[in-house]
């Protein structure tokens, strides 16, 4: 029989009504701090709410540590991440399947940055050809997760952090649409070296 007490405090620096990162899930909230007992061991848990997947998780404190768990990024490491997405796309010339486990890998890690180096890898400007099923859904994943981060940091809507982080991919040079429909020849070889 598990009994739940509630607690108030805070936990290896991370408290109530805080919104951290969990790297498995994005962008949550710690709602409570409660120890649960069962058969006869206390568990200390931090009660997470991830309000748009609808969905609460029990971390228990002991292991915040090893799951990942961080805080929400600083200023910096936004505009760092802002900046990674008008770089130069970097795409392997390995399988599509060896590439999808890389992103999805980087996707989970729960580091902005590798996060932000997918969705610049996987944009598609309206120039250039379509996306696979898999790949746009990677990179819908990938900037969800960098919007839900930023929408936290500035306080601003999951809206606003996506227009932010398309404004940024928009300004890369090799994705400048190019003039009176004639495409540059440079632009091409660019892609083809990618």
């Amino acid at each position: 029989m598990a009994t739940m007490i509630k607690k108030t405090a805070q936990r290896q620096g991370f408290k109530t009504g805080e919104h951290i990162v969990y790297p498995a899930h994005g962008v949550g909230q710690i709602m409570a701090i409660e120890e649960q007992s069962v058969a006869g061991h206390t568990l200390e848990l931090l009660v997470i709410s991830f309000e748009k997947d609808k969905m609460t998780l029990r971390v228990p404190v002991a292991k915040i540590v090893t799951v990942g768990m961080r805080k929400l990024a600083d200023g910096p490491a936004i505009k760092k991440a802002l900046e990674t997405v008008r770089g130069r796309p970097r795409v392997k010339r390995t399988m599509w399947s060896r590439r999808a486990q890389e992103y999805e890998a980087k996707i989970n890690s729960g580091d902005l940055l590798a996060i932000s180096e997918v969705v610049r890898d996987l944009y598609r400007s309206d120039t250039q050809p379509e996306q696979s099923y898999s790949e746009r859904q990677l990179y819908e994943a990938a900037l969800d997760r960098m919007a839900r981060e930023i929408a936290a940091v500035n306080k601003c809507s999951e809206t606003e952090a996506v227009k932010q982080i398309e404004q940024n991919l928009a300004k890369t040079p090799a994705r400048v649409k190019p003039l009176d429909g004639v495409e540059d020849e440079a632009e091409g070889d660019q892609e083809e070296a990618a």
